[in-house]
């Protein structure tokens, strides 16, 4: 079976080529470009199996995913960040893969500070998977920022990882943080969705304690802690720009 593989890119010239390393027996690569003014698009012009498009994000992210569904010539699609890679077992599977469903769940591992973390904020994908495998027609992406493919096909879950390293330094996660809240409170002014003091005290607080106690945060020990009020800062940010934006216009 044919498959394309989907990638989105701005500025990953330290990522996208240990990322198409691991894309190697894909049919076709389609880069969504939005317009890096890094080495980015130098390191991958030379692959023949490569289609690059630039297409401005517009902090919509399920647009950009959805675009290059579109760009995909063969019938199964495979999307893949630029600091993700498909191990070799993964990749193995997918080769062996019978293709029975419309969508599958491939389980991500993340690597944070040089160490695999297994609890907390990753937990779920790290069991559960994020459907990443689609048939093309079977569904669509949907939501600005940490978007999700919704199909009513049948789907399946594969056993083996996706290997993602986020937030190299601690400088790119604050700054992956800022960035992301933005999208994500516009996104919830634009539905509009309401927020107040309470939420914005309390729900970034609930979320860490929840991720670091309830789902074991504190097993992966200093990468761990940092993780979760990373990501319950963000819980935060996201609420206070929310305010911001619903009592200023």
């Amino acid at each position: 079976m044919k498959i394309s593989a989907v990638v989105l890119t701005k500025n990953e010239e330290g990522n996208i080529e240990r990322c198409l390393k691991s894309l190697d027996f894909c049919d076709e690569i389609v880069i969504v470009d939005d317009y890096s003014s890094d080495k980015t698009l130098d390191k991958v012009r030379n692959n023949q199996k490569i289609k690059i498009f630039q297409r401005q994000l517009n902090n919509d992210f399920a647009s950009q995913r959805n675009f290059g569904l579109s760009k995909a010539n063969n019938n199964w699609v495979l999307f893949i960040d630029a600091d993700e890679e498909i191990s070799p077992k993964l990749k193995l599977e997918i080769k062996n893969l019978n293709f029975e469903r419309e969508a599958y769940y491939l389980k991500r591992r993340d690597y944070f500070w040089n160490q695999e973390l297994k609890y907390g904020e990753v937990k779920k994908v790290r069991q559960i998977g994020l459907i990443r495998l689609v048939r093309k027609n079977s569904g669509k992406w949907m939501g600005n920022v940490h978007e999700v493919f919704y199909t009513a096909k049948n789907t399946s879950r594969m056993n083996n990882f996706i290997n993602h390293y986020p937030h190299p330094t601690l400088k790119e996660f604050i700054i992956d943080v800022n960035c992301y809240s933005n999208i994500r409170a516009e996104e919830l002014y634009n539905q509009d969705t309401k927020t107040n003091v309470l939420q914005i005290i309390f729900f970034p607080f609930l979320k860490f304690t929840y991720n670091y106690f309830f789902n074991l945060g504190f097993l992966d020990g200093p990468a761990g802690f940092t993780y979760a009020f990373m990501m319950s800062f963000h819980s935060f940010l996201v609420r206070a720009k929310l305010y911001q934006l619903t009592n200023k216009r």
